[in-house]
């Protein structure tokens, strides 16, 4: 029975119901907004650690039925602006029939929240040095009421949503205020199209889920949901920026032009080219995938961070890295036509870190994942190896110690695909995604890697209908099916195929991984508990080359 408006002093939840009771009475609907938002944002799966196997009892669901349960006016307005933030197919009916139900008085920008509509005009700030872009989007309200987020991408971190926030102002405000506030001279405030933008931020936001540790601001990512929301307002169809591959000739191309330039005069030690070697491994691989891009901030984690943790060299080759660093940098801004002032500011880092980093470079230090995983603050160095840590990885990648114990690495067979348990409404786009898997699987693969893909499309399908009757692209679905046998697999045997190969198979641009998480979640596996490549936990959605890897990691551990 729920508890009569009297006992509202008395409730459990009087905290959190006094809070959304002052943000309900804040005159500015960002208010409730971002409480609500918050709310959503620590209970979100992707806000949890990653290495953290504590069972929660806590979760979005959960909080839904506490709310359903207590019926004050202050549940009812968090529950309207669930119905809007949260993209659950199942749990916005729950939300909706509660609602529906409900005669509590709401304000009127709060009636109409599922009426909003996003504003047409996206904008881009992008930057000469090119560490992070910005994008701009807005909403309004029937009423009038209008919003706009500001969501920074950052490309040294990887390509993440770095911080974002909601301000009550109109897009045309926000924007105003952006272009006085810039410098016209390194920065370019322009519209973009708003299909390409969703896609952006949707796959920024995408990584920074997946990356432990998680970059947190005072608005992010608390904002996340609402954002979210924005986004999922604007069209469809665009396809994110994607980051370029280097291959091994135009690298050394880059090389050669900067070796026959003139600011590599002086440069003839008998290290410099292989520390040119490892600038354009940073720059190809880290930090926007862009060797010819060079900044204050990727001066900085070059320096203090990945040289020496990754480059396991003596000391007199890490200690002419600055000097090689520097001429390159020149070289650099003059290819791409950057000003003066920024490429003398940039090379003002490399004497700013230099001392720190030639002290660094001359003490014993972590190296290589002991560092990393040290860092991040998961594990000691001495017990990254460790034969119980090692064999619980491969326990995760076949399903348990039994199933690791029994492995076996027999090829799997070219089997048919099992219809079997798929309902017929939904087997029109099954049979579209399977053709397209058994296409790519031909032209790239091999007959085990059609299994892998058939089985995993099966299993989705009998595991969760409703994820096929979704109004998507199943060619996209079909990406998304190899992209998860692929990255299950980590093949050695097929290390010369990328993701982005694999991805253009299939016609398809840009990340697959939310698509491809709808995916596991039909399986039954948390797309959210993995860091790094997904297991699937099942021995038969491994190629046999695999399994022997597997097996022989396995023996070494374990011994005769």
């Amino acid at each position: 029975m729920r508890p009569a408006p009297s006992a509202l002093d008395e409730a459990p939840e009087l905290e959190l119901i006094q809070t959304l009771r002052r943000s309900l009475r804040d005159p500015e609907p960002i208010s409730l907004l971002m409480t609500v938002s918050g709310l959503l944002s620590v209970l979100d799966e992707r806000t949890a650690d990653p290495f953290d196997r504590t069972p929660g009892t806590a979760s979005v669901a959960s909080l839904v039925e506490s709310f359903i349960d207590i019926e004050f006016a202050e549940t009812t307005a968090a529950l309207t602006v669930m119905a809007a933030l949260v993209a659950d197919e199942q749990l916005v009916p729950r939300i909706d029939r509660e609602i529906s139900v409900r005669r509590q008085p709401m304000p009127a920008w709060l009636r109409g929240l599922r009426e909003a509509r996003p504003e047409p005009e996206v904008w881009f700030l992008s930057h000469v040095l090119g560490d992070g872009d910005d994008y701009l989007i807005g909403v309004t309200l029937p009423n009038g009421e209008a919003f706009a987020a500001l969501v920074y991408i950052d490309h040294n971190l990887g390509t993440v949503v770095k911080d974002a926030f909601v301000a009550p102002v109109t897009l045309v405000v926000m924007v105003e205020k952006m272009r006085r506030s810039i410098d016209s001279h390194t920065q370019t405030l322009v519209p973009v199209d708003a299909r390409d933008a969703r896609a952006a931020i949707e796959q920024a936001i995408a990584v920074s889920s997946m990356q432990y540790p998680r970059t947190e601001t005072e608005t992010w990512p608390l904002c996340r949901p609402l954002v979210e929301w924005i986004c999922r307002m604007l069209p469809s169809g665009g396809t994110a920026p994607a980051l370029r591959e280097w291959s091994e000739a135009a690298l050394d191309e880059i090389a050669r032009d900067f070796f026959a330039s003139e600011f590599s005069l002086g440069l003839d030690g008998p290290d410099d080219a292989d520390i040119m070697q490892s600038l354009l491994w940073f720059g190809s691989g880290y930090c926007g995938s862009d060797p010819l891009r060079w900044s204050p901030v990727n001066v900085e984690i070059l320096l203090v961070d990945w040289v020496p943790r990754k480059i396991m060299a003596d000391v007199d080759f890490l200690a002419r890295i600055p000097t090689v660093l520097r001429a390159f940098i020149r070289h650099c801004h003059a290819e791409r036509g950057i000003s003066r002032e920024l490429t003398e500011e940039t090379i003002a880092f490399v004497a700013r870190w230099e001392p720190e980093y030639q002290r660094t470079i001359r003490s014993a230090r972590r190296q290589g994942p002991q560092a990393l995983l040290a860092a991040m603050g998961v594990m000691t160095p001495e017990a990254l190896y460790d034969d119980a840590y090692v064999l619980s990885i491969l326990d995760a990648r076949v399903g348990g110690r039994d199933q690791l114990m029994s492995l076996d690495a027999t090829p799997l067979p070219d089997e048919p695909f099992k219809w079997a348990g798929i309902p017929d409404d939904i087997r029109p786009v099954v049979q579209v995604m399977l053709d397209e898997c058994d296409r790519v699987a031909t032209e790239l693969l091999d007959a085990e890697y059609r299994t892998v893909m058939r089985r995993l499309l099966s299993r989705a399908a009998v595991g969760d209908s409703s994820v096929f009757r979704r109004k998507a692209s199943p060619v996209r679905g079909a990406a998304a099916v190899a992209w998860l046998a692929f990255r299950a697999n980590d093949d050695i045997e097929y290390r010369d195929i990328r993701i982005q190969d694999l991805l253009a198979g299939f016609g398809v641009a840009g990340s697959v991984t939310q698509r491809a998480d709808s995916f596991l979640r039909a399986l039954g596996i948390n797309p959210h508990d993995r860091f790094g490549r997904p297991d699937l936990g099942a021995p038969d959605l491994l190629t046999g080359p695999v399994r022997t890897q597997i097996i022989a990691r396995r023996d070494r551990v374990l011994g005769p």
